[in-house]
């Protein structure tokens, strides 16, 4: 067993033997290839290049000595991932590649701290088409946003009623118009509905209630060109969502699901998720999942897969634009750096680790290296292709708001017009009836009969006072 000091001040360079997995399947993580011009292993790979990078981050200088072991993780071979584990510290000093922190291994070696996402996911067919049916047309707008137009069309009209109930039949005034006719409860509905559609200039008598039927027509033309919009991009755009299946589904229908060879996620699906074991199907690498997807449950292949988000990146980067990540993510710790049992360079490495993915640009440029994009751009591309197309309150509670003020605002005025008309009118009798003096009241009865004789003259010749 090699015994190093960690101590910076007391050592120059630590010579570290470095064993990395060799298989088939997965290479955007470690990918072991000989080079037989200058004699040794060249090794890279997403996991290898974080690796680089937490040695360039240590406080003391490391040589690097790689040693790749062959992996073979089929059923009943000796060479797995654990089998690698317990060459330490015997034949490596850390071990690097795509190894999960899992708890029986924690027994025998010691982990650093995660540098990949966490979890496991399932991986699904993306269903490509446009789900309509016969009530389509009202799926543009939410249920709570219909509810509103309904509500603020009752409110305008009901204002409108209470705003020209007072106005009189005018002389050569259009028949036909709502304040002719008396507008009743019947019209409180259908009176907004109807100008939104048709409006016409002369429909109403006041001012307030025009500036009431005016703010309506721009939140209906607001409205209706939002309708169309969203209407437009509903028939038209190709919608992607994730199969609708959830795990109950998988487990009651009978459906086959894959996973990686060799991986404890077959433990996860077994145990935990209570998946039969006759209908799981295991994998070596990426070409081999979209195979069966492409085959599904039916045709000898699976309708879903299940792995770690590392993988599933991987995989997404091939083969995204018709794949996505679905369903809960049930936990897994992530890789890690693997060390000997109780040993002092777990520590340092895992400081290193954290300076390491801190440093987003650097992160970044490594994740988009080996797949394309990093993980937050691809949840949120998840969340947007299933998201609802259909607009709610909340995109037009602004205008909804500015409407309502306005509204009863104009009832205010209209009202306080009112109020100070019939209380100019009650002034004004008071003033000419209940205010006159006794001797202008008292009328001698010839002025009486006199005045009624002019009256009658006059009429006759074809006036009336």
């Amino acid at each position: 067993m090699q015994t190093v000091s960690t101590n910076a001040n007391e050592i120059g360079v630590i010579k570290l033997r470095v064993g990395v997995p060799k298989k088939e399947g997965f290479t955007q993580f470690v990918n072991v290839v000989w080079d037989s011009h200058e004699n040794k292993y060249n090794v890279s790979g997403y996991c290898m290049d974080v690796f680089n990078a937490v040695v360039s981050n240590l406080t003391f200088k490391v040589s690097l000595q790689i040693e790749p072991y062959d992996i073979d993780d089929s059923k009943g071979s000796t060479r797995t991932y654990d089998s690698l584990l317990h060459q330490i510290p015997e034949k490596y000093d850390v071990v690097v590649g795509d190894i999960t922190i899992l708890a029986h291994r924690a027994q025998f070696v010691d982990f650093t701290l995660p540098y990949t996402a966490l979890g496991v996911r399932m991986l699904v067919p993306v269903v490509h088409g446009r789900h309509q049916t016969m009530w389509i047309f009202v799926k543009p707008f939410s249920w709570d946003l219909w509810l509103s137009i309904l509500i603020i069309s009752v409110l305008i009209g009901f204002v409108i009623l209470i705003m020209e109930r007072n106005v009189h039949i005018v002389p050569h005034q259009n028949q036909s118009s709502p304040y002719r006719q008396q507008l009743n409860a019947i019209t409180i509905l259908w009176f907004p509905i109807s100008q939104a559609i048709l409006p016409e200039r002369h429909v109403v008598a006041k001012k307030c209630s025009r500036f009431v039927l005016m703010v309506w027509l721009l939140l209906a033309f607001v409205l209706m060109q939002s309708y169309t919009a969203n209407l437009t991009s509903i028939l038209t755009v190709d919608q992607i969502q994730p199969s609708s299946l959830t795990l109950n589904d998988l487990r009651k229908h009978g459906y086959y699901v894959g996973y990686q060879t060799g991986s404890f996620v077959y433990h996860l699906l077994v145990q935990q998720l209570q998946f039969d074991p006759s209908m799981l199907k295991a994998y070596d690498n990426i070409d081999d999942y979209h195979d069966a997807l492409k085959r599904g449950s039916q045709g000898g292949g699976v309708i879903a897969i299940f792995d770690e988000v590392p993988y599933l990146n991987a995989y997404l980067h091939k083969f995204g634009s018709n794949y996505i990540k679905a369903g809960s993510t049930y936990r897994s710790e992530g890789f890690g750096f693997v060390f000997p049992y109780n040993s002092n360079l777990t520590a340092h490495f895992s400081r290193a680790i954290l300076n390491v993915t801190d440093n987003y640009h650097l992160m970044h440029e490594i994740e988009k290296k080996y797949f394309g994009r990093n993980e937050e751009l691809q949840k949120q591309s998840v969340q947007v292709s299933s998201a609802s197309p259909s607009l709610t309150f909340h995109s037009f509670a602004g205008l909804f708001l500015i409407t309502g003020i306005s509204i009863l605002l104009a009832l205010f005025v209209s009202e306080i017009l009112i109020c100070q008309k019939s209380i100019s009118m009650v002034r004004e009798y008071i003033q000419r009836y209940l205010l006159r003096s006794p001797t202008e009241a008292r009328v001698h009865p010839n002025d009486i009969h006199l005045t009624q004789q002019q009256g009658t003259y006059q009429a006759d010749q074809g006036g009336i006072v």
